[in-house]
């Protein structure tokens, strides 16, 4: 105590003889100036801090984060129970990455047009870049140059509104020979109908010949030494990438340890390397039939006579990307679609009234869809509790944005959970009931054009280009199956049959088994 007594004593004596002093005052002053400032520059550096909160975190353990929290291949709903707990836009862990998921309309908006710029670059699993070609896919390539040239040869010559007019009769054709396979099994199976399998029968030949001009039993694939019949056309260019496409490879998470060996990437690139072989093949006879003289007039015909400047990769993505777009998440649609109309009879015969309403004894046609607008609706509720790709592949954050308020660094990944917002009890109240007079006569759903609540084929400069090719198909399929036959559901059915899974596209775990009974002796006229 003396000592801090007798310090203070001799401050007070320095700081009375130095009160005189100029230069002693100006010392003063410069340091009494230096801590203003420090004191403002630090206020402006706590300020500036508190804007640039980042989103809430999920709670995860160190160097795992929340990996340990999606062992469940069904990562949509977790993601949909986290947003309830922690908002629309929250960071998840995964291992080393950090991840920012959306599931609102507001923030789709704000992320995928208002702020695309920033994050527009496509952040590929190892799995993906190796099925896609490193990004040689329209729907997986980065907004670009090569991005719009590609799609701009696959919507010119395939999926745009032209070449779908040209391609009507081509569908009436899958539509007819779908009917006609429900009415042909109907004679052995006392009504049960595997729908699934009856739509894959009908579709896949279909997507074939829009895109060959033919529809192939099989094909010589050299790689293999054999003939490929068409079911394992299917099994290689569709079932097998969809399930290859999920692999977990825990080295995307750890990504300074990838070049350490991994037994997934070996699974993975033997599924890449068949399906290449097998559409190869494709390619190589198609370029035998136009150098015979015998054109057929169709989309790969287009891609070898006028596309000229691909490479030999981006040929055989090009070919294979409208293959597996069309036989797959159409036919989940159209699944969930039939599921619940043979488990509700109310709504079957509403929808039936319509039909025969606008189409009276002959069959629906494309040109009556404008017209039937609870079919419409039927179709969009559907896409809304089962949107076909629950979560939108992930975006890099090319620099860093603010999205809903908070910080995205530069570097982290943005997903967009399409499930989530589907089911946000905000924009949708009780989103687990699947109720079409929800989205009746609602002309602001253009799901993801301008409107955000339900995003089944992207949005904004992402948007699928095969919405329009889409949405031809699945209410077609839908109204022919109501006007011909009434579905039920089985009694055995229970609720295992909502059950749904994750490949690319969701779904359904267990394939829908419907009685059908039939309203007419055959599939009906056009006229």
């Amino acid at each position: 105590m003396a000592f801090f007594a007798l310090t203070g004593k001799k401050l007070q004596e320095i700081v009375r003889a130095a009160e005189g002093d100029a230069n002693f005052r100006l010392v003063w002053g410069g340091l009494a100036l230096t801590s203003c400032m420090a004191t403002w520059l630090l206020k402006k550096v706590l300020l500036r801090h508190s804007k640039e909160l980042p989103p809430p975190a999920v709670p995860g353990v160190p160097v795992l984060g929340n990996l340990l929290q999606m062992r469940e291949k069904r990562p949509h709903k977790t993601f949909t129970e986290w947003a309830e707990k922690y908002g629309p836009i929250y960071t998840v862990k995964m291992g080393s990455q950090t991840m920012v998921v959306i599931s609102s309309p507001e923030l789709v908006k704000e992320a995928m047009i208002t702020k695309f710029s920033s994050i527009s670059t496509r952040k590929m699993s190892k799995a993906l870049s190796i099925l896609t070609a490193q990004k040689k896919m329209v729907s997986m390539s980065d907004f670009g140059a090569e991005h719009r040239m590609l799609k701009k040869i696959l919507v010119t010559n395939l999926l745009g509104h032209s070449p779908q007019k040209a391609n009507r009769q081509i569908r009436m054709n899958a539509f007819f020979k779908l009917v006609d396979s429900i009415f042909e099994e109907m004679k052995n199976s006392q009504g049960l109908i595997n729908v699934r399998e009856h739509v894959k029968q009908a579709l896949f030949p279909f997507t074939l010949y829009q895109v060959l001009g033919r529809d192939p039993d099989s094909v010589f694939v050299k790689e293999l030494g054999r003939n490929v019949p068409r079911w394992e056309m299917f099994q290689a260019l569709v079932l097998d990438p969809l399930e290859a496409v999920i692999e977990v490879d825990w080295r995307d998470f750890f990504p300074a340890l990838k070049w350490v060996p991994n037994r997934v990437e070996a699974k993975v690139r033997a599924v890449d390397n068949k399906r290449n072989a097998i559409v190869g093949a494709l390619i190589a006879e198609q370029r035998q039939l136009l150098a015979n003289g015998k054109p057929s007039d169709c989309y790969l015909d287009i891609l070898l006579t006028e596309a000229t400047h691909l490479s030999e990769k981006q040929l055989i993505m090009t070919t294979w990307e409208p293959i597996i777009e069309s036989a797959d998440t159409t036919l989940v649609t159209i699944e969930w679609a039939m599921y619940e109309i043979a488990k509700s009879p109310m709504v079957q015969e509403r929808l039936l009234k319509e039909i025969n309403e606008v189409a009276s004894a002959r069959l629906v046609v494309e040109d009556d869809l404008p017209k039937l607008k609870y079919l419409d609706a039927v179709v969009k509720e559907t896409l809304r509790k089962y949107p076909p790709v629950s979560l939108l592949p992930p975006r890099h954050v090319d620099e860093a944005v603010k999205l809903g308020g908070f910080y995205v660094k530069k570097g982290w990944q943005i997903i967009i959970n399409a499930y989530g917002i589907s089911y946000n009890k905000q924009t949708w109240p009780n989103p687990e009931v699947w109720n079409p007079e929800r989205v009746y006569n609602d002309a602001t759903l253009d799901m993801g054009i301008k409107d955000h609540r339900i995003l089944p084929f992207g949005t904004g400069k992402r948007l699928c280009a095969g919405i329009t090719q889409a949405m031809y198909i699945i209410p077609m399929v839908v109204a022919h199956c109501v006007q011909h036959f009434q579905w039920a559901l089985p009694p055995q059915d229970d609720s295992k049959s909502v059950v749904d899974t994750v490949f690319l596209t969701t779904h359904k775990l267990h394939p829908l088994e419907a009685l059908a009974y039939p309203r007419t002796p055959s599939h009906l006229p056009t006229v």
